[in-house]
This record gives structure tokens, C-alpha cells and sequence, in this order.
């Protein structure tokens, strides 16, 4: 395939992949006046997040080996065009219930996107500059955060959270049709040896022992962000006195402006690291995210109202764990045969939804409700009521994200067991 052809289709995948976090990201932007609106706990905005995670993760496998069989551009397609539609419905929930069973359809839609993009990059680009390729098509994940951060929370502040999720509709339209104009690569072009392993497709992948360590690397890794993410904008809005508008800027500099240098950086000195030793990209991304904890520490100690600082050791934390994103989507596929990439990536993407993403916004925001009656408690409150409660969050929230840099700390030590077993694997 010529370059152009290879180019054109990475650029398509990047303003997808970018679509897919600007629409996922929607609910987080907006939360807090949602959860006031319907009258919810953090545990159950939590959930509202979950629920796209929760079909995302289990419907992800069937859509990897669909990945591994049929045009991948044909799966894109028909993905970003049906997620799309549910955001937009989404403007028109008008209880907790009809919400949460919208935003399980949009995982539906967007478990097609990673599989089927992973799968077409693997094959577009030989291993030495599958890092490059594979942080371009990333970089749809902070600018499809900054937008939505940014956007929604315009949105809901001058016209009403509802507005957010209806402007989101538009773009899928246009992605679906340049979808279809990507020319789809041989499968396997771009390896030197091409290994004909379709039989027993989940133990041929389950086999490799750094396979095994990434999955669980990617069940911390995305419980944190998704709890980070999900709870981004009512922390500022509760600890830092933010509006609506005002913390959703906050929120796209942490997860958007910020961030860009992780991936880019990640997937350049991750291969060239992997030039000089087969396991240095993954030590890389292991020192990344070991010094990432302590910026995530810090930015909480920050006093409420100096966002500034917080923003910047927040967003610091979130670039250095961005490394992780090039490096370990790479490193998938140079452990995984061409035949099996899509089901590789579907079924690293099963753990980390469904035992991470899924449980990391929940479990937080259950923590934070835990907290909020504490604090209620030590203030004299004896009748835990919603509106009894409500002073309370900003503190309750506030202690539930110290879990965050704990779990950075251990994410840390799973890549690095992972650097250890990648060598015999990628050994000619």
C-alpha cells in the first residue's frame, strides 16, 4: 500500500478514535448538573459512566474477531455512525433509567473502534514505526477529551447539559463515509514472518506470558483514568469552586492540552528505546507511570481555589501516564500473529473495561459517598437526605481520589514485570 493511501487511513482513524472519547467523555463533562437534575449519589453518576463500559468491554470480543474476518472499515463505519445517533439521543433522557440504557448502546457502537483501528495500523506499519502511527491514532484520545470537555461544558452553560449530547451526532455522520473510502491492507503485510494461527485463538493469546501481565496492567491503568476522568470536572466544580463552563477548561487542559506531550513522547522514545534493547519501551512506560504517582499526590494536597497549581501537577501526572498508550498498544502487537491482532486487542480490552473502566468510576464514586457521610457526621448531621449531604461532597470526593496515585504505583511494577518476559517474545 503507498503511503498516501497508509496516511489517509491513519488520519481517519485518529478523527474516530478522537470522536469516540469526545462522546464518551460527554457524561463527564456534564455530570453534575445531571446528577443534581435527576437527584443521584456519586456512586450512581458513577455508574453512568460504567455503563458504557460495561457492554464496551463484553460486546469488544465478538467485534475482535470480527476484526480478524470481515473489512475492518466496514465495522468502523457502521460503529461511529450508530454510537453517534445514541449521544445524541442521550439529550433526551429524562431519568437515571433511560440514561443508563442509552449509554450501554453507545459502548455497543464504540467497542468497533480500538479492534478493527488496531488491526489496520498493525498492518499499515511494520514494527519499528507502529509506536509513531499507533500515538498519532492516540492523539484522537486528549484532543476528543479537550473538545468534549471544552464543548460540553460551554454547551451546558448556555444552553443546558442537554445540548451537549445533541451537537454530538453531527460528526459521526462524516466519519462513517470516510470510513469507507480507507483501501484495506493485506493482513500481515507489514511483518516479515507471518504465522498462520487461527486454531484456538484466546489460548494462542493467553499464552504469552507479557500478554497476561499487560491485561492487568491495563485493568489499573483504566480504572484510574476512568475514575480520574469521570469525576474531573464535579471535583472542580465542587473543590475548586469552578462553574460549569470553567471547570470543563480546567478539564481539557488536565486531559487534553496536557497530555499531548505523553503521547507523542511515549511512542517516540518507546521505539527507540526498543532499538536499543527489546524490553526498553516497556521500561519506559514503567518509569512514566512510577513518576506519576507523586504528581497525582500533590495536586490533591492543593488548597481549594488554587487551580492553577493543580492543574498543572494533575495534568502532569495524566501526560506521564499517557506513555503507557503507545508503548503497550504497540508491544500487543508485536507479541500477537497478524491473524489474531483484533481478538488480542479485544480481549486486553475486555479486562480493562470491565474490571477497570467499568468498576473505576463506580468504586470511586461509592468511596466518595462513604466519605461525604463521614464528613456529614463529624458535622453533626444525623439524616443523611440529598440536600443534607450536598455541603459534604467536595470533602467526600476530595479523600476518594487519593486512591488514584496508589494505583499508579502499582501499575508501575505490572509493566515492569511485563519489560522481563517481552524479550524472549519479540527475539527473531
Amino acid at each position: 500500500m503507498n503511503k498516501y493511501a497508509a496516511w489517509y487511513a491513519l488520519i481517519v482513524l485518529f478523527g474516530i478514535n478522537a470522536l469516540n472519547f469526545y462522546d464518551r467523555l460527554i457524561i463527564a463533562a456534564v455530570g453534575e448538573p445531571i446528577r443534581k437534575e435527576f437527584g443521584l449519589s456519586d456512586a450512581s453518576l458513577g455508574a453512568l459512566s460504567t455503563a458504557f463500559v460495561l457492554l464496551y468491554a463484553i460486546v469488544g470480543v465478538p467485534f475482535g474477531r470480527l476484526a480478524d474476518r470481515a473489512p475492518r472499515k466496514l465495522i468502523l463505519s457502521a460503529g461511529v455512525f450508530v454510537w453517534s445517533m445514541l449521544t445524541a439521543a442521550s439529550g433526551f433522557a429524562q431519568n437515571f433509567a433511560q440514561m443508563f440504557a442509552l449509554r450501554l448502546g453507545v459502548g455497543v457502537g464504540e467497542a468497533s473502534c480500538a479492534p478493527a483501528s488496531a488491526s489496520l495500523i498493525g498492518d499499515l506499519y511494520p514494527s519499528e514505526k507502529r509506536g509513531k502511527a499507533i500515538s498519532i491514532f492516540m492523539l484522537g484520545l486528549p484532543v476528543g477529551i479537550a473538545l468534549s470537555f471544552a464543548v460540553s461544558g460551554t454547551m451546558a452553560k448556555a444552553y443546558g447539559w442537554r445540548s451537549a449530547f445533541l451537537v454530538a451526532g453531527i460528526p459521526g455522520i462524516l466519519f462513517a463515509i470516510a470510513a469507507l473510502l480507507i483501501r484495506e491492507p493485506v493482513r500481515g503485510a507489514s511483518d516479515t514472518a507471518i504465522v498462520d494461527d487461527q486454531a484456538r485463538p484466546y489460548s494462542r493469546i493467553l499464552s504469552s506470558p507479557t500478554m497476561r501481565w499487560i491485561i492487568v496492567s491495563g485493568i489499573l491503568h483504566n480504572f484510574s483514568l476512568y475514575a480520574v476522568s469521570s469525576f474531573l470536572t464535579p471535583y472542580l466544580m465542587r473543590y475548586h469552586v469552578l462553574d460549569v463552563r470553567d471547570a470543563g477548561f480546567a478539564a481539557m487542559i488536565i486531559n487534553g492540552i496536557l497530555t499531548l506531550p505523553g503521547l507523542l513522547l511515549g511512542g517516540v522514545i518507546g521505539d527507540a528505546a526498543k532499538k536499543r534493547r527489546a524490553n526498553g519501551a516497556l521500561l519506559v512506560a514503567t518509569l512514566a507511570c512510577f513518576l506519576a504517582a507523586p504528581f497525582y499526590y500533590f495536586s490533591l494536597g492543593i488548597r481549594t481555589g488554587n487551580v492553577y497549581p493543580f492543574v498543572l501537577l494533575l495534568g502532569t501526572a495524566i501526560a506521564l501516564v499517557y506513555f503507557y498508550y503507545p508503548i503497550v498498544y504497540s508491544t500487543i502487537q508485536d507479541v500477537t500473529p497478524p491473524q489474531l491482532r483484533g481478538t488480542a486487542m479485544s480481549i486486553y480490552f475486555l479486562a480493562m473495561y470491565l474490571l477497570g473502566g467499568a468498576l473505576g468510576p463506580f468504586v470511586v464514586g461509592a468511596i466518595s459517598d462513604y466519605f461525604t457521610k463521614q464528613a456529614a457526621s463529624v458535622s453533626g448531621v444525623s439524616e443523611f437526605s440529598t440536600a443534607a449531604l450536598e455541603p459534604f461532597r467536595a470533602a467526600g470526593l476530595h479523600s476518594a481520589m487519593y486512591v488514584v496515585p496508589v494505583l499508579s504505583v502499582l501499575l508501575a511494577l505490572v509493566l515492569f514485570m511485563a519489560s522481563r518476559t517481552v524479550e524472549k517474545e519479540t527475539k527473531p
